[in-house]
């Protein structure tokens, strides 16, 4: 069951190494209260969730830049209530959003110990979609930083995941060969199928329980890689 030939572990960020959805409704709930936004935080955050998810991959397919990802995200989320909020109040939110969200650092349950048992045996990486400001401050935050050798963001790469660029970008900051490599990640085209496509192996981090294809490598707790590594 172990993979053998792997030297370098290139683990995606938010959803699979750092909590996103936990940080995230922490945020939310501090910055609805610094605003006095009288909603419930579960119906928002049961909104909001796939709406994210539905910008985030637009994002990944440049059909929106940055800033419309976390503006239209919550107008869309608000408007899919029925909460009135004015355009002064949502651009409040959105700034205080990525000013707050990095500053909680919650991750899945088995990183540390995870990345405590990979560390002697693997040169260990990060690849994420993420802003690279904050995936460093979460990073800093959640005191992971130190367990890995580089860490590769669209932004310094030019492009997103699954776009074949910015896994080579991270092979070439590794010093490393597709073939001595090996992905980790939540999002099964982002980070597997990108990933698969340049010639690394790939785990799919299946917390979700999502349907795949049957012969994908996939996990369900971070603790079950230990089999594959």
């Amino acid at each position: 069951m172990k993979i053998k030939a792997i030297k370098h572990v290139f683990f995606d960020l938010d959803h699979t190494l750092w909590d996103f959805d936990k940080n995230s409704a922490l945020t939310f709930d501090k910055i609805f209260k610094k605003h006095q936004v009288d909603i419930s935080l579960e119906t928002f955050l049961e909104v909001y969730e796939p709406v994210n998810l539905r910008y985030w991959k637009r994002y990944r397919n440049d059909e929106i830049d940055k800033i419309e990802l976390r503006y239209g995200r919550l107008r869309d989320t608000f408007n899919e209530i029925s909460f009135a909020v004015d355009d002064i109040l949502i651009h409040n939110l959105s700034v205080d959003y990525i000013e707050f969200l990095s500053t909680f650092s919650h991750l899945f349950e088995g990183t540390l110990e995870l990345l405590q048992y990979l560390q002697p045996k693997y040169q260990l990486h990060i690849i994420t979609n993420g802003f690279e400001e904050a995936q460093m401050k979460k990073m800093k935050a959640s005191e992971i930083s130190s367990y890995f050798k580089t860490v590769t963001n669209a932004e310094i790469a030019g492009v997103k995941k699954p776009n074949p660029i910015i896994f080579d970008y991270a092979l070439n900051l590794a010093k490393a060969q597709p073939k001595e490599s090996i992905m980790i990640g939540d999002n099964y085209e982002a980070d597997i199928l990108g990933a698969l496509n340049v010639g690394y192996d790939a785990i799919f981090f299946n917390y979700r329980n999502d349907q795949t294809e049957p012969h994908i490598k996939q996990v369900k707790h971070l603790s079950q890689l230990k089999k594959y590594l």
